[in-house]
């Protein structure tokens, strides 16, 4: 039994194009678009009509910087695949890529397994994997080709966190060594770990315990210098590279200069970098703490260069660092020692809305909104054009956007499940009202009619601006 679904009405936008068109959905996939009101248009027949009449049809979101249940600082994240891309879904993103963790002395194999187990069957959208390196040996590097063949294509190291996920610099060329010839794509945490611990001990032993301090020690210079280092050793091994989280402005630079040089280099940024900032990190009783993350927030200053890169395309991809650990029990784990709070954000269901708000405030086209948020993260990690854009053949990820309705972020309303919300408070223009993924309703007119394991796992294929 085939079923067909058509949208009718709405202003299409994709990265490329702007169209009143309607669109037609069969069997899970884009089967055809007609602009509104052609004969053409008018001839389908579906079981399925929805109204976009004033509102966007855009591409489900692809957010391809994701933590649920990660382990960290002596507790687990407080999403599950479960709530966690359920809350993805309200967001309007239809496609996360989340990390496994190999530990230390054990295979690449295992920990993807194990990343395997905690997502299927529970996923409310499709999902894929990078894979985070933390044991650099041959064995690991011999199944980082194997990784690659299966559709996991891509490979995270950390110049930060010595004694979890740290790798040396000899480790990283070994490995960006490996990526140039089997296709696959380091992703780089980009922070002088070693100089930083440094710093935590000397602020510790001043005193200095507060969750402000925590963007004091992780110093800008430390994220530049790390970043130059990264690119430097990539251009060595003759490998592409990807900068996760890019937040400092002096990064942002290393990037452009590289990419003026003609490397293949990329970078990411976040919400967080974009729209808080240090004051948040130095807000009073501990609740700088909801804020502790790294690359940790830099002062409001920084902001108009990670902008200016996304509009220069030196930054192409927006993402969230999704990591979210409860003020209350987590991230009071560091009260009287800020090197304690577990890092990281909530952010999966805010993503789309908040940069429809930088549309709004004119920082951004709508089509770059569409780019930096689900085309180019598509094609950065293998996924484009099954994801990230409305065209024959796709799958049918659809988001149907109220551009008018306001809404205020709040803990009390989003679905993350996680005490706070980082922009409790904020008020934004444009709302998700439905979503499909692969044709399926999730989200219906506000409602949540999706269901846990309906979200199926996505193989890649390798970068596709390097083909």
């Amino acid at each position: 039994m085939s079923s067909r679904t058509v949208i009718r009405g709405g202003l299409v936008i994709t990265a490329s194009d702007e169209m009143h068109a309607d669109v037609l959905i069969e069997d899970g996939r884009v089967a055809a678009l007609a602009a509104s009101g052609t004969p053409a248009a008018g001839a389908w027949t579906a079981e399925r009509t929805l109204d976009a009449t004033g509102k966007y049809v855009i591409p489900g979101g692809v957010d391809v910087h994701t933590h649920m249940e990660l382990p960290f600082g002596g507790t687990f994240a407080s999403d599950t695949f479960e709530t966690g891309t359920r809350a993805a879904a309200w967001g309007g993103t239809t496609t996360i890529v989340d990390f496994a963790v190999q530990r230390v002395g054990r295979p690449l194999r295992e920990g993807l397994d194990a990343w395997h187990a905690k997502a299927e069957g529970n996923c409310a959208v499709d999902y894929g994997f990078h894979m985070i390196v933390s044991d650099v040996n041959q064995d690991t590097l011999r199944e980082m080709d194997l990784l690659v063949e299966e559709g996991v294509t891509s490979f995270k190291q950390f110049m930060a966190y010595p004694g979890v996920f740290y790798s040396d610099d000899g480790q990283i060329l070994r490995a960006m060594q490996r990526s140039a010839g089997n296709g696959g794509l380091i992703m780089m945490h980009a922070e002088n770990g070693i100089a930083i611990d440094v710093l935590v001990e000397q602020a510790l032993a001043r005193g200095e315990t507060d969750p402000r301090h925590h963007g004091e020690v992780r110093k800008a210079l430390l994220e530049a210098e790390a970043t130059h280092r990264a690119i430097r050793l990539a251009q060595v091994a003759g490998a592409p590279l990807y900068v996760v989280h890019v937040s400092a402005t002096e990064a942002v630079a290393e990037l452009a200069r590289a990419r003026d040089e003609g490397l293949n280099v990329f970078g990411e940024t976040c919400p967080q970098y974009l729209f808080l900032s240090t004051d948040n990190l130095a807000e009073p009783d501990f609740e700088g703490a909801k804020y502790v993350c790294s690359t940790p927030l830099r002062p409001r200053e920084h902001q108009a260069a990670l902008w200016k890169g996304l509009r220069t395309n030196d930054l192409q991809v927006v993402s969230t660092d999704h990591c979210p650990f409860c003020f209350v029990g987590q991230k009071e784990l560091g009260r009287g020692d800020f090197s304690k709070i577990p890092n990281g954000l909530p952010g999966v269901e805010n993503r789309m809305d908040l940069l429809h708000q930088a549309v709004v405030d004119g920082r951004i086209s709508r089509r770059r909104w569409i780019e930096i948020a689900c085309a180019t993260p598509a094609r950065m990690f293998g996924m484009y054009p099954k994801k990230g854009t409305l065209a024959p053949g796709a799958d049918a990820d659809v988001v149907i956007y109220d551009p008018r309705a306001e809404q205020v972020m709040s803990a009390d309303t989003h679905h993350m499940n996680v005490d706070y919300s980082a922009y409790e408070g904020r008020r934004t223009t444009g709302r998700v009202e439905t979503v499909l993924s692969r044709g399926e309703p999730v989200i219906t007119e506000r409602e949540y009619t999706g269901r846990a394991g309906h979200g199926v796992y996505t193989p890649r294929s390798t970068c596709q601006y390097l083909n």
